[in-house]
């Protein structure tokens, strides 16, 4: 795939994200997609899945919003790299966050198959997002990875 045609995708893909268009971003992905965000400790297969899982990171991130700064292509995957800015809602991570925007940085890698977005890999810092959501990294972990507390995850 020509860069310039990934670099198209992943922009779809951020701006649909960023109005939380759901459909819109489901369009972009191919149907055997994996989302993976290691900070939470996920991964999504399938259109079915993630959409579930966008639904409800939307859920907790009403007021997403995405900006991509630069990109890097090796022909084959796409990395792009900007700035996230997010509120954190609810109690879904078992802490009242302080209701205040955060804005972090973020780099996504991208794949491709079909002319479609097939694998995506969003990175960002935990323990920024919590600081600036105000509520403990820790309390968050546990609640993403029961192992670290012997409980169920989110």
């Amino acid at each position: 795939m020509h860069e310039q045609r990934m670099i198209e995708l992943a922009h779809a893909l951020a701006v649909a994200k960023s109005r939380q268009d759901v459909p819109a971003a489901l369009r972009l992905f191919h149907p055997d997609m994996v989302l993976e965000t290691p900070a939470f400790g996920t991964t999504s297969r399938g259109l079915a899945e993630n959409e579930k899982v966008l639904r409800r990171f939307f859920a907790s991130f009403p007021d997403y919003d995405v900006a991509l700064r630069g990109h890097a292509s090796n022909g084959d995957t796409l990395v792009c790299w900007g700035t996230a800015r997010l509120t954190m809602t609810g109690n879904r991570f078992g802490v009242v966050p302080n209701g205040e925007r955060a804005e972090i940085p973020v780099f996504i890698q991208f794949a491709f198959k079909d002319d479609l977005i097939a694998g995506e890999r969003f990175f960002f810092d935990l323990a920024t997002l919590c600081a600036r959501s105000g509520v403990s990294t820790d309390a968050v972990r546990q609640r993403l990875f029961p192992a670290l507390a012997g409980g169920e995850a989110a």
